[in-house]
């Protein structure tokens, strides 16, 4: 049997894979820096969204089989995760 939260998990990757493909296609139609910049820069902010998406859907599935310290050390991973990402 199929486990929900795996299969929202591997959805949500395989959406953003396509997501990254069509944007690689879009840039080589368009063939101009400008026009790949500015995808890429739509792309940076779906990319972490995903992870935050597949992250919380994962921890839910696992919340009956997590304590409360683990669940605070892989939040407070994902957050410095992020503000890696966000910092400026």
């Amino acid at each position: 049997m199929i486990n929900k939260f795996v299969a929202s998990m591997a959805t949500l990757r395989v959406l953003s894979g396509t997501t990254e493909i069509i944007a690689a296609v879009l840039m080589l139609r368009y063939m101009k820096v400008e026009k790949a910049l500015l995808i890429n820069s739509g792309l940076a902010f779906v990319g972490p969204m995903i992870l935050l998406l597949t992250t919380t859907i994962g921890l839910v599935g696992m919340a009956d089989k997590l304590s409360l310290s683990k669940m605070f050390w892989i939040l407070l991973g994902v957050s410095c995760i992020f503000f890696g990402i966000l910092k400026k």
